[in-house]
């Protein structure tokens, strides 16, 4: 059989949220190696590297603030130094943002979520492609949105700095599939986990709302983390290692 990944490890950015962590553990059972970057939620992050622990696979958690240059650096430079190799990228950070239309939007609800989702993403991709062009090659998985495709009212804030990352995606295949190095995006739909859950508990997702969304859905239902997580695990394996620069929406045909 193929191996499906170089040694080292992939770094799951937002492995602590609800779909990273599902993102983190596929990639373990599929066989890679596992670094975990979090946030605030450290607990969530033990526990998760433990669960890929019992699969046989090693894992290490870092916490950092996506929004600072020097953590971020210092992550990938860990990462490297504990694993030997940082093969993939997994970008799945990002905050539960309010459901506001656009004219709603204050000022710092959008700095955060571009400084957050975007600028962070940006920064994670410039102090990483230098190791990756020196160690053969890699990969960037980008958790993105559903919602690139069909908008959906009121979720701008989410929307919006990962259509940016829609395009930074292209620009690294473009120019960095010489060194062999991939980047593809997962466009993410309505998923039982991290975000949904949050605004269903509060309230913002109410029954009106549910019912609406599932008729757009072709196979009405919700999806699982374990489909994002299927779907990350083969961009970033030998099984996609022509594949560049693409996208494949996992939102139960949202939009068709």
């Amino acid at each position: 059989m193929v191996k499906q990944f170089p040694e080292g490890a992939a770094i799951v950015f937002g492995g602590s949220g609800g779909i990273g962590r599902g993102v983190a553990l596929q990639l373990a059972l599929a066989g890679s190696d596992v670094a975990i970057v979090y946030r605030s939620k450290q607990d969530v992050a033990e526990r998760t590297a433990e669960e890929i622990r019992t699969t046989g696979r090693r894992a290490t958690i870092y916490q950092a603030d996506v929004r600072e240059k020097l953590q971020v650096e210092a992550v990938i430079s860990n990462v490297v130094k504990d694993h030997g190799r940082a093969h993939t990228v997994v970008w799945g950070a990002g905050p539960v943002v309010p459901q506001v239309e656009i004219a709603a939007w204050s000022e710092d609800q959008f700095r955060q979520s571009m400084e957050i989702e975007a600028f962070g993403f940006a920064t994670a991709v410039r102090a990483v492609l230098p190791h990756m062009r020196g160690s053969g090659g890699g990969s960037f998985v980008h958790l993105g949105s559903a919602g690139h495709d069909w908008w959906p009212a009121s979720d701008g804030l989410s929307v919006v700095p990962k259509a940016c990352n829609e395009a930074l995606i292209k620009g690294i295949a473009k120019e960095e599939g010489r060194y062999n190095i991939r980047a593809n995006s997962v466009l993410v739909g309505v998923i039982y986990a991290g975000q949904f859950k949050v605004h269903q508990e509060a309230g913002t997702f109410d029954a009106d709302w549910v019912a609406a969304v599932k008729a757009m859905l072709p196979l009405g239902r919700w999806g699982a983390p374990e489909d994002i997580g299927h779907a990350a695990v083969y961009f970033a394996s030998a099984q996609a290692n022509y594949v560049t620069g693409q996208t494949i929406s996992v939102a139960g045909g949202f939009g068709v």
